[in-house]
């Protein structure tokens, strides 16, 4: 009977194949815990409040050059939260830098930005770098005489900053007509903070007996070492801001705060963009 042995063994691998699918594929009554899971949402950034708004809209004049979106910073790296090259403000503060401008450009100067509002995820990577003793490729530039281990104890790094409440810059003066600063190439040659301007990093500032960002106590604003025309530059840049109702920071020549502040206790995280 070999038609009816053939059809028999054709049912066997008939059963058989019904048999590996039914153990490979879930039965439809299965729940929830047997079906893959769906791709979770990426969080989305905090949005930046109505209050705030970009300098460049209320005077586009005023020069920036935002250091933490480059390079060119105390890290040698950009700044976590610095998506572009841009200065945010609370528009009380960017107002009355407006009012500060003004005057300034009447003496053919012109303030320049370095930081304004920063989030907090930058502050949180400077505190990451400077828990990391092993980093130190800026120092030859940024903190030569300074002990890394010792930024927290001596207050040139800290958990909080000013600059996530929206009402603090970081400015110098340029004389006008401002020529521009030249790129800074990371591994070149770095030279001390403090040294004298035409050996410091080129800056189209005016001489202020050091650059921005030096953690030396030569960057303190009435430092009795800073003298001559570096002490009139320091003088003409905090009466100028403090005429329309800025506060600078005696141990940094170039930060100031606006009084009264819009968000006094808020500190924000919202990405410059």
């Amino acid at each position: 009977m070999p038609r009816l042995a053939v059809a028999l063994r054709g049912l066997t691998v008939a059963a058989a194949a019904l048999m590996a699918v039914a153990t490979t594929v879930p039965s439809q009554a299965a729940g929830p815990a047997h079906r893959a899971a769906p791709p979770s949402a990426a969080p989305k950034d905090p949005q930046r409040p109505g209050e705030f708004v970009a300098l460049r809209a209320v005077d586009p004049t005023i020069l920036q050059e935002m250091r933490y979106a480059s390079p060119h910073t105390f890290m040698g790296v950009p700044v976590d939260g610095y998506r572009r090259p841009e200065c945010l403000l609370t528009r009380d503060a960017a107002k009355a830098l407006h009012r500060a401008q003004r005057a300034f450009l009447r003496q053919g100067l012109s303030l320049k930005v370095y930081d304004c509002y920063r989030p907090q995820r930058a502050v949180d990577h400077f505190v990451r770098w400077a828990k990391d003793l092993g980093d130190q490729r800026m120092k030859a530039e940024f903190y030569p005489r300074e002990d890394k281990a010792k930024l927290f104890d001596d207050g040139y790094i800290a958990a909080k900053s000013g600059h996530s409440r929206g009402s603090t810059v970081d400015l110098t003066l340029v004389r006008l007509p401002a020529v521009p600063t030249r790129r800074y190439v990371p591994g070149e040659p770095l030279t001390s903070c403090y040294g004298p301007k035409a050996v410091r990093f080129p800056d189209n500032s005016l001489d202020m007996g050091t650059g921005f960002d030096c953690f030396d106590t030569l960057a303190h604003t009435l430092d009795p070492r800073i003298h001559g025309r570096q002490r009139h530059h320091r003088m003409v840049l905090k009466h100028g801001l403090e005429r329309a109702g800025f506060v600078n920071l005696p141990e940094e020549w170039w930060h100031f705060t606006f009084q009264p502040e819009t968000f006094p206790d808020t500190y924000f995280d919202f990405p410059v963009r």
